[in-house]
């Protein structure tokens, strides 16, 4: 592996540290605040939780058979799944970073690189295209309740350029082949060298539209199980919402995360979180502890099993 990535995984846990520094006190209360929520409530919520790995993986998986012709092992690919979501986590670049851990990983488990980069486009296809329709459904439901204010249509609307760009950016890089890019694009080394890799990937999958469909659908499923988890957490709570209430504060809060730069989003979605939940009438207190909770269960928990699984990435770089 090459040095530019040995210095990339060395951050990743440097922001790891970081962040669990700074919501140290989250995690101390996590306890205090699990004892609010309603038993039944909390299981359907971890479940929903445990169902978005497998959805992830379950969408590499298709790929990966498609383009190999052999099966591989969907608890492996969870595993994988782990070590991506604590990469986009820790540095938030529009889901960028942890492109980087889902090539290195499955060529480690014996996918070709060729196979492992279609995964990786495909994934991104259908992640960016299922984020622009709950996107675009929050956008419409905050018109259709007169809530969409100049921010948060600027908002979501910066987002869908950056939804469209991102894997428009992959794609053309894709068709370029072996062409030169610009000298001053050429001299980085880490995009040189992603260019390289991205040339490997089997144009015939690229196009396979009822794959792209079920890469999407299997995306959509994790965005719907992260709605799910607030709207359950908030019942299990003592409170009532609707799921366009909690698809809003989901939706506008992950945005707010995506186009930050703040590793794990420290703060940011929790403040758009819970503003959302209480400008659409929630009570404060409440929507401050499902939004809390919410993040404790899609980012902090699973926080030990992803730094373990990016430690172990880093120190198979080494050899």
């Amino acid at each position: 592996m090459t040095g530019w990535r040995q210095w990339f995984f060395g951050v990743l846990l440097i922001a790891a540290l970081v962040g669990a520094v700074v919501h140290f006190g989250e995690l101390r209360n996590f306890a205090e605040l699990v004892r609010k929520v309603e038993p039944g409530w909390l299981i359907f919520a971890v479940a929903l939780q445990l169902s978005t790995y497998v959805s992830l993986a379950l969408g590499w998986k298709v790929v990966l058979e498609q383009a190999e012709g052999r099966p591989f092992r969907l608890p492996i690919l969870i595993r994988i799944a782990l070590s991506k979501l604590f990469a986009d986590q820790a540095v938030p670049t529009a889901g960028m970073s942890g492109n980087v851990v889902l090539v290195d990983q499955l060529v480690g488990i014996g996918a070709t690189r060729g196979a492992a980069v279609a995964t990786l486009l495909l994934s991104m296809l259908g992640f960016y295209a299922s984020y622009m329709v709950f996107a675009v459904v929050a956008l419409v439901l905050l018109w259709l309740q007169g809530d969409a204010t100049p921010l948060m249509v600027g908002l979501v609307t910066t987002f869908m350029l950056v939804a469209l760009g991102i894997p428009a950016l992959a794609l053309w890089l894709r068709q370029r082949g072996s062409r030169p890019l610009p000298p001053a694009i050429e001299a980085v080394r880490p995009i040189r060298q992603m260019v390289g890799i991205l040339g490997e990937a089997p144009a015939g999958l690229l196009k396979d539209r009822p794959l792209i469909g079920i890469v999407t659908l299997l995306n959509a499923a994790v965005f719907a199980a992260d709605i799910l988890t607030l709207w359950a957490l908030v019942h299990g709570l003592g409170a009532d919402i609707t799921l366009a209430v909690a698809l809003l504060a989901f939706v506008l809060a992950s945005i707010a995360v995506t186009l930050g730069p703040i590793p794990f989003g420290l703060g940011s979605f929790e403040v758009v979180c819970t503003s959302t939940l209480h400008m659409l009438d929630l009570g404060l207190e409440t929507a401050l502890t499902g939004t809390v909770l919410l993040r404790l269960l899609i980012l902090w928990l699973p926080l030990l099993p992803g730094l373990l699984m990016s430690r172990h990435i880093l120190l198979r770089s080494r050899h």
